[in-house]
């Protein structure tokens, strides 16, 4: 990405990035690449910035799921779900690090902005 000089960086939600997730942030850092990642553990980690499904609503529904499953339910007769609660988290470290300013109307509209 640094040789063909791409102007940001988009992390895809995977197993192997998230398990990656501090080196990545590093990197993209290292490199001054403006990076958006899935999930606000990226951008707890350094990361620029995230949006994503929250995670512990998925879990919850999933845990929901599992009960009816026990209790008897058949799983082919439970309806496809999607998630419904969507995270938006910001960075403003990293952005400075990064020279740059993050809009005010972009930072009213995050779920959760770190210093």
């Amino acid at each position: 990405m640094t040789t063909r000089r791409s102007g940001a960086l988009l992390v895809l939600a995977d197993v192997m990035f998230v398990t990656h997730r501090v080196r990545l942030a590093r990197l993209a850092a290292k490199n001054r690449l403006p990076a958006m990642y899935p999930q606000k553990e990226f951008v707890r980690d350094g990361g620029l910035m995230s949006y994503g499904a929250n995670n512990t609503d998925n879990f919850r529904r999933a845990a929901i799921y599992v009960d009816k499953i026990l209790k008897g339910a058949r799983p082919a007769d439970l309806p496809i779900e999607r998630p419904t609660k969507f995270e938006l988290v910001i960075n403003l470290k990293t952005a400075k690090a990064l020279g740059l300013t993050i809009p005010p109307s972009l930072l009213q509209r995050a779920d959760e902005v770190i210093q």
